[in-house]
């Protein structure tokens, strides 16, 4: 009986093109291609489990995925090889073996999400499906203000999409932040999992802040009525990335390839 390996692989993606990470009888997802690919080295069909699911149009600098495979191939095969049959819009990075016990979902202690804005009168071309975008000019002071009310342990109802399947909306959210350089805005949040559409939905609250449509207060008070309806839309997928995927130290995962930031934006 051949023994049974457990592979990690570290992968990024443009998901413009894709319908969404999660696998569905249409095809064109990433999971799709990625699985495809994986067969070819495999020479059995693969399933992988990741780290997160991401939606259509959002991107990821960090997934982190794992498969198991009845015949084992040097690591290096599942980074160039893979990559070979791979979409140029999907990178593996990095491969490592690991233990049965490790699950890339399960196994991870936290996770990252940045979201690129190009704030600036006339949408963005070269950058466009990369980024998102607001015409309105947006008070930095007044986005950063409203952030506190968003950390620790609490229900983010307000901030879920009516189609999540999380069991309960309770999440820790560990660091909040947005920063400014010219006209471009990036935020990054971190938390132990996230609910579906809870950045985005976070995001577009904060704009509405930014745009002074509410004060900085109006976030934690939308947090605690737990009702979706008083949020902003939904805001465009384009600029959300998956950044971060946290670990414990004894995976033995390459830490300084588990945390990336956004590449400098054609600007």
């Amino acid at each position: 009986m051949p023994v049974v390996e457990r592979i990690a692989l570290g992968l990024e993606y443009h998901g413009g093109s894709f319908k969404g990470w999660q696998s569905q009888a249409g095809g064109g997802t990433v999971q799709d291609a990625l699985e495809k690919a994986l067969a070819e080295i495999a020479g059995d069909a693969v399933r992988v489990v990741a780290a997160g699911r991401t939606d259509a149009g959002v991107h990821a600098l960090v997934q982190v995925v794992h498969f198991d495979v009845m015949h084992p191939r040097p690591l290096q095969a599942w980074v160039r090889g893979t990559n070979t049959y791979l979409p140029a819009t999907i990178a593996v990075r990095w491969a490592a073996s690991v233990p049965q016990s490790f699950h890339a979902r399960f196994s991870a202690t936290a996770r990252e999400y940045r979201y690129l804005l190009w704030n600036h009168p006339v949408r963005p071309a070269v950058a466009a499906g990369q980024v998102g975008w607001t015409h309105a000019a947006l008070d930095l002071a007044a986005m950063q203000a409203a952030l506190p009310g968003v950390l620790g342990r609490q229900d983010f109802s307000a901030l879920r999409s009516s189609e999540c399947q999380a069991k309960s909306p309770v999440r820790t959210i560990h660091e909040a932040s947005v920063r400014r350089s010219g006209h471009w805005f990036q935020f990054h949040i971190r938390a132990d999992g996230f609910l579906h559409h809870m950045v985005r939905n976070l995001v577009g609250a904060l704009i509405q802040i930014g745009r002074g449509r509410h004060d900085p207060s109006w976030l934690a008070s939308l947090l605690a009525s737990r009702d979706r309806r008083l949020g902003a839309p939904t805001f465009a997928p384009d600029g959300l990335y998956l950044s971060g995927v946290q670990y414990d130290r004894r995976w033995n995962l390459p830490a300084e390839d588990l945390i990336r930031q956004i590449p400098c934006p054609p600007c």
